[in-house]
């Protein structure tokens, strides 16, 4: 039977560990977790399942999870976070793959993402593809700290799996605006070291941008409440991610004239 290594970053999510480390017994041949100083119990219960921690300052998402698929033992390696969990359908279709052996080098399946508990279907979030099992030898992580992902030749193709990757993005409207607004600063960071300007009114256009993609285009308003929340979420970040770089390009504009 092929192996597969599973690699997780963690900070802080002993709420929620558990449920994503129940998903891999039987598919996870070894369980890599990278935690970037969690001050609750994420790493005991990681070490009582028998998983291999290592810890590491947070650099990044995409550095974070080179790392962790630079260690794996195995040529495969499935990435998964620990807000995520495998679904039945998903883990049946990993176990045969297993059984009969990789014949593809990147594999692909869609990302079921949960609002508060309640599965989200538009906004953007379904189907919500992810490359998230693949062969280390020929694809890597980018290193991109903010919307990192799997990079391969563009001659190979991902293989599509079906089942879903369940994604409790949150509990709490409060848990999901605080962790869109650190995506959001990163966000910002990145913009400023791309752009030379942004004016004025750049940041609240991309914010009307982003709510109107979000809520009608995607079609966030047959999500109801949810779809609401989250497409004015989406123009909070984006509101406050150009404003980031705006601050921050002038002031390198002002140290550096």
């Amino acid at each position: 039977m092929a192996k597969i290594s599973a690699t997780i970053i963690t900070y802080n999510e002993a709420a929620r560990i558990r449920a994503c480390l129940d998903s891999l017994c039987g598919i996870a041949d070894e369980i890599i977790v990278i935690d970037s100083g969690s001050t609750d119990s994420t790493v005991d219960i990681c070490l009582e399942y028998g998983c291999k921690v290592r810890r590491r300052p947070f650099t990044g998402y995409g550095a974070q999870r080179q790392y962790a698929t630079s260690l794996a033992s195995h040529p495969y390696v499935l990435a998964i976070d620990a807000d995520e969990v495998l679904s039945p359908a998903l883990r049946s279709s990993i176990m045969a793959l297993k059984e009969r052996g990789f014949d593809h080098r990147v594999y692909a399946f869609a990302r079921l993402n949960f609002y508060c508990g309640s599965p989200v279907r538009h906004c953007g979030w379904y189907p919500d593809v992810q490359v998230r099992l693949f062969d280390k030898r020929y694809a890597r992580w980018d290193l991109r700290d903010v919307s990192e992902r799997v990079i391969f030749r563009d001659s190979v193709r991902p293989e599509r799996l079906d089942g879903d990757l369940l994604h409790y993005r949150c509990t709490t409207h409060r848990q999901f605006a605080v962790t869109e607004r650190r995506h959001a600063c990163l966000h910002g960071k990145v913009i400023a070291a791309r752009s030379a300007s942004v004016s004025a009114v750049k940041p609240w256009l991309a914010g009307i941008g982003a709510f109107v993609d979000s809520y009608l285009r995607q079609g966030g308003v047959l999500d109801g409440a949810a779809g609401r929340d989250i497409a004015v979420e989406r123009f909070r970040c984006e509101l406050f991610a150009h404003r980031l770089a705006r601050r921050i390009i002038n002031r390198n504009k002002r140290r550096h004239p």
